[in-house]
Parts: C-alpha cells; structure tokens; sequence
C-alpha cells in the first residue's frame, strides 16, 4: 500500500443515506471495502434493519457483506469518511487532518444532496460540530439540528467490535430508527 491508498467514495447524486465514517482502517483498505473487518458490526446489524431490507432484496441475499458496498449505491446507501488517509486507529489522525476533513466531507455533501449524513459514532461527529457549528449543544444519537446544505445529520453509535457500549441489537435498532426518520420525511 502506498501513502494515497484508500477506499473510493461510494457516492452518487441524490443518495437516500451517505454513511460517515471517521477515516478507513488499513485491514479496510487493504481488502478494498468499507468496514471489512469481521469484528466490525456494521454489515450485520444492517442486515438485520429494515433500513436495508429493499437492497437485500433486490442483490438477493439475507446478509450484506463487506463486498456489496460498492453495490449499495444503486439502492440509496453511499459511503465516505470524514479522513480518507487509513490509520490502524482513528486516533492516529491530527486534528489538522479532522479539520480539513470536515471542509472536504460539506463540499462533497453539498455537491451530492444526500438526504441524511449517518455518521458512526460521537467522535467524528463532534469534530464536524466544532467546524461547522461550534456553539452547538453536546450531541446525542439520532437525528441532529445541523444540516450540511440540504442534507440532514444523523449519528448512530459506531459498529467498531471495539464499542462496548451498545450492542448489536442496539446498533440494529439505531439503524431501524434511521430507517422510519426516512419515512417520516419521504
């Protein structure tokens, strides 16, 4: 792997949800897929939320893997992450890098319309708050009052193996929440 080896974005115009991510692992970009690592929770709970039952459908499979992403586009899911440099932890980037990430990430979201942001976890969500609006109150899961251009934020707690914190049914609800707030605005 080289120093400018990531994963692509997985972005189109008019996406129904862009998932954020703080930046990729090096497992992920050396596999050349989001969230590749199996301990990562992110493909599982997702197959299990209504949220992707019509792209589960339509690729004919009860469980999305790593290797649909690139897919998922075509049925409203798009990916990007806050940094695109992969690190083997996310705490290996400065806040520098967080910083110019925020700029990059509104300009491809005002550029694309996605209706939702669904960022993974608190962490790169705050740093996107102290960019963009830095008076804002302290976040919490779910949907947020920001909007980058016409695209709405949302955050769900982040599917790393490492979050003990939620399980993987909360994360599944979380994704099933996301899915019914479509609804709502549909």
């Amino acid at each position: 792997m080289n120093a400018i080896d990531t994963l692509p974005d997985l972005l189109r115009d008019a996406l129904q949800i862009v998932f954020v991510g703080i930046n990729p692992s090096l497992y992920s970009v050396e596999r050349g897929h989001y969230f590749a690592r199996r301990s990562n929770r992110f493909w599982p709970c997702l197959s299990r939320s209504i949220l992707s039952a019509a792209a589960r459908q339509a690729l004919g499979v009860e469980r999305l893997e790593p290797e649909h992403d690139r897919a998922l586009p075509a049925y409203g899911f798009g990916f990007t992450d806050l940094c695109k440099r992969p690190t083997a932890r996310a705490s290996d980037l400065s806040p520098h890098e967080l910083g110019a990430g925020v700029v990059a990430l509104a300009a491809k979201l005002e550029r694309h319309k996605p209706r939702i942001a669904c960022f993974h976890g608190m962490t790169g969500y705050r740093h996107v708050l102290r960019e963009l609006a830095p008076a804002a109150p302290e976040p919490s899961l779910g949907p947020q009052p920001l909007h980058i251009g016409a695209t709405r934020c949302y955050v769900v707690p982040n599917p790393s193996g490492a979050n003990a914190h939620f399980t993987p049914s909360d994360q599944t609800h979380w994704h099933d929440r996301l899915a019914q707030e479509l609804q709502r605005e549909g």
